[in-house]
């Protein structure tokens, strides 16, 4: 990312809130420039867009632009790390995996169309999950877990993930260890399904 990026971001953190004009003159670029650097800030969610003002009534009206709230962050990682603690063994992850992942709605479907839905249900929670056919029977594949700023200090999150599936194909599942299975570059989060 470009300094000049860098700097806008800084800027919109301490302000809240700018127009480009107002960024191009505290930061003593050109406004088109900084116009570009929004442009690009906005295309990949950084920055966002929140209003549009006319200002003293006269000439064009300004847009103004502030932090996202992908960008502005939040506490959840650390709010999940206090509540695991807290609840220590008394936590049921197959209960939570019940809360998370609705399984009515798999009920009566055929295998392909349940991995399709449970795939399509795991991306809306982040997992970047696929499936794919094996002799063994297929295999769930995620590519991340959303969980990994809290998984080390709590490693039973991983039985939620197992629960999750079991009960949305309603089979056994167990987990493959990266090595059995020769997909390179891929997140060691793999499932057989039985």
């Amino acid at each position: 990312m470009t300094t000049s990026r860098h700097k806008i971001l800084a800027h919109l953190k301490k302000t809240r809130s700018a127009s480009a004009r107002e960024i191009a003159r505290a930061l003593k670029l050109s406004a088109p420039n900084v116009r570009h650097h929004l442009s690009v800030l906005c295309s990949d969610g950084r920055v966002e867009m929140t209003a549009v003002h006319n200002r003293e009534g006269r000439g064009r009206p300004e847009k103004m632009y502030s932090l996202s709230e992908a960008a502005l962050g939040d506490n959840l990682s650390a709010l999940a790390q206090a509540l695991l603690a807290e609840a220590g063994s008394k936590i049921s992850m197959e209960a939570v995996a019940c809360h998370l992942l609705e399984e009515k709605q798999f009920t009566g479907q055929p295998i392909n169309k349940r991995l399709a839905l449970l795939v399509e249900r795991l991306n809306e929670m982040h997992y970047q999950a696929r499936w794919e056919a094996g002799a063994g029977g297929p295999r769930v594949i995620f590519g991340r877990c959303p969980y990994a700023r809290v998984i080390e200090g709590h490693p039973e999150i991983c039985t939620m993930d197992a629960a999750l599936l079991k009960n949305a194909l309603a089979r056994e599942v167990s987990s493959l260890k990266k090595n059995e299975v020769p997909t390179k570059g891929l997140c060691p989060f793999i499932f057989q399904i039985g």
